[in-house]
C-alpha cells in the first residue's frame, strides 16, 4: 500500500464523522449524570489527598513545603484545573466520543497531534494507575497488618527497592538460584478490577458509587473527629516558604485532582451525554475541592507542617494525638480510594484505545466490542495485563512526576481545541459553552504551563522521549493505516 499524502497528516476528522462514530457505538449507554459524578470523585479522590498532602506541606530537599499555605496551593490548581475543566466539559458535550483529549485533537488539531495526545494520555492513565496500584499495596498491607495478617515483605515490595536490601532478597525464596521479589497485591487489585470492568461498565459504576460513599465518609470523618484536635498555632507562619513553597506545593497536588477527565472517555456509555457530561466533568470537580480543602486546613492544624513528610499524612495526624483507633479507620478509606481510582482510570485507558484502533492508529482488534457485556473487552483486558505487569516490580517514585506532565500537556491541548473550534465549526450547536472565549482557554494553557515549570527538569527529558518514541510508532504504524488519510480528500 502506498504511503498517504502527507497533507493528509494535518487534516482534521470532521464533527460529522465523530458523531456518526458515537450514534453507531455498540457500547451501551448505561450512565445518567450522577454515575458520572461518582466516577468523577471516584477517579479524583484517592492517592493524592492521602499521601502528597504532606510532602506538598512539608516539601523535601529538591522542593520547599508551603506550609499551611497548601491551601492556597490546592485553590490554585482547583482554578487551573477549573478552567481545563470548562473546556472539557464544552468539547465533551459537543462530541461525546470515548477518545477524550484525543477526540477533542482529532476535531481541532489533526491527526499528528491527536496521536501525540492518545499516546501522551497513556501516560495519565496506564502509567498512573502503575504509580496508584502500588501505592495501593502499600495501604492493604497495613490494614491487613492491623487485623493480625502480614504479607512477606517480598510479596509486597518493588524490584528496585528490594534488591536495595540484601537482608529481603536473603529471606526471599530463590528459584535456581534467582530471588522471587513480586509486588503481589499490586497485581492482583489491578487483575481483579480488569474483570470487573469486562463485565460491564454499569456494574463497575455501582462497585465505583461504594468506593466513593465509603472514602467521602471517611473523610468526613477525619475532618470531624480531626478539628476537636486543631491547634491554631500550627497555622503559623502560615506561608513559611512564600510563593515559591505554594507554587511548588501546587505543582505536587497536581496529582490530587487528576482525573475529573476520566469523565470524558465514557461518553459513549452515556445518557443524554450533551447534559451530563458538564455534570459529571465539573460536579466531580467542586466536590472533590471542597474536600481537599476541609482536609489540608484539619491536617495542617494538628501537625506542624514541617511534621507532614510522609506518605500517611493523615494516619501521622491521627497518631500524633494518641487515636490509633481513628488511624486505622482512615486506613481503610485510603484503600477504597485507590480502589476507585484504579476502577476509573482502568475503565478510561482502553476507551482511548478503542478509539484510536476505530480511527485506524492502532490494530482493529482494538476496538471489538463483547458482544454480551457490550465493553472494549480486546483493549480492556490488556491494558490491565500490561498494568499489573509493572506494578508488580516497578518503583512508585518514578511514575508520579511523569503523570503530572502528561496530564497538564492534555489539559492545554484541549484549552487550545476550544479556540480553534470556535473558529473552524462557529455555528456546531454547542450543548455547554465556555464563556469568555478565548480568554479562560488562554488562562487555562498558562495556568498549566505554570504548573508543568514546577516539575523537575529530569522528568521533561523522560517526557520528551517518551513522545518521541510515540512520533515513531505513528510513522510505522499509523500513518499507513489511518482512515482519515485514506480517504479522498473533502
Amino acid at each position: 500500500m502506498a504511503p498517504p499524502d502527507r497533507a493528509a497528516w494535518w487534516r482534521t476528522k470532521p464533527l460529522s464523522a465523530l458523531q456518526h462514530d458515537g450514534e453507531a457505538s455498540g457500547l451501551r449507554r448505561a450512565l445518567g449524570g450522577w454515575d458520572l459524578v461518582g466516577l468523577g470523585i471516584g477517579a479524583i479522590i484517592g492517592a493524592g489527598i492521602f499521601a502528597t498532602v504532606g510532602t506538598a506541606a512539608a516539601g523535601d530537599a529538591a522542593r520547599p513545603g508551603a506550609g499551611p499555605a497548601i491551601i492556597l496551593s490546592f485553590v490554585f490548581t482547583a482554578v487551573a484545573c477549573g478552567l481545563a475543566a470548562l473546556c472539557y466539559a464544552e468539547l465533551a458535550a459537543l462530541v461525546p466520543i470515548s477518545g477524550s483529549a484525543y477526540t477533542y485533537a482529532y476535531a481541532t488539531l489533526g491527526e499528528v497531534m491527536a496521536w501525540i495526545i492518545g499516546w501522551d494520555l497513556i501516560i495519565e492513565y496506564a502509567v498512573g494507575n502503575v504509580a496508584v496500584a502500588i501505592s495501593w499495596s502499600g495501604y492493604f498491607c497495613e490494614m491487613l497488618r492491623g487485623i493480625g495478617i502480614i504479607v512477606p515483605p517480598w510479596l509486597s515490595t518493588d524490584l528496585r527497592t528490594a534488591l536495595a536490601d540484601g537482608e529481603l532478597v536473603a529471606s526471599a525464596p530463590h528459584v535456581l538460584g534467582v530471588p522471587i521479589i513480586v509486588n503481589l497485591p499490586a497485581a492482583g487489585i489491578v487483575l481483579l478490577l480488569t474483570w470487573l470492568l469486562v463485565r460491564g461498565v454499569k456494574e463497575s459504576s455501582r462497585v465505583n458509587a461504594g468506593m466513593v460513599i465509603l472514602k467521602l465518609s471517611v473523610l468526613v470523618f477525619f475532618v470531624v473527629v480531626g478539628a476537636a484536635y486543631v491547634q491554631p498555632e500550627n497555622w503559623k507562619p502560615f506561608a513559611p516558604n512564600g510563593w515559591h513553597g505554594i507554587w511548588a506545593g501546587a505543582a505536587i497536588v497536581f496529582f490530587a485532582y487528576i482525573g475529573f477527565d476520566a469523565v470524558s472517555t465514557a461518553a459513549e456509555e452515556t445518557r443524554n451525554p450533551g447534559r451530563n457530561l458538564p455534570i459529571g466533568i465539573l460536579g466531580s470537580l467542586a466536590i472533590s475541592t471542597f474536600v481537599y480543602i476541609l482536609v489540608a486546613v484539619v491536617v495542617t492544624g494538628m501537625v506542624p507542617w514541617f511534621d507532614l513528610h510522609t506518605a500517611e499524612p493523615l494516619t501521622v495526624a491521627m497518631n500524633r494525638h494518641n487515636l490509633g483507633w481513628a488511624a486505622g479507620i482512615v486506613a481503610v478509606g485510603s484503600v477504597a480510594a485507590h480502589t476507585a481510582v484504579l476502577l476509573v482510570f482502568q475503565m478510561g485507558q482502553p476507551r482511548i484505545f478503542y478509539s484510536m484502533a476505530r480511527d485506524g492508529l492502532l490494530p482493529q482488534a482494538f476496538s471489538r466490542v463483547h458482544p454480551r457485556f457490550r465493553t472494549p473487552h480486546v483493549t480492556t483486558i490488556l491494558t490491565g495485563v500490561v498494568v499489573a505487569c509493572f506494578a508488580a516490580f516497578a518503583n512508585i517514585e518514578e511514575m508520579v512526576d511523569l503523570t503530572n506532565i502528561g496530564t497538564l500537556f492534555a489539559f492545554a491541548l484541549v484549552s487550545a481545541g476550544v479556540i480553534v473550534l470556535r473558529r473552524t465549526n462557529p455555528t456546531a450547536h454547542r450543548p455547554f459553552r465556555v464563556p469568555l472565549v478565548p480568554f479562560l482557554p488562554l488562562t487555562a494553557m498558562g495556568a498549566c504551563l505554570l504548573l508543568a515549570a514546577g516539575l523537575p527538569r529530569v522528568t521533561w527529558l523522560r517526557f520528551g522521549l517518551w513522545l518521541a518514541g510515540g512520533l515513531v510508532i505513528y510513522a510505522l504504524y499509523g500513518r499507513r493505516h489511518s482512515r482519515l488519510s485514506e480517504a479522498p480528500p473533502a
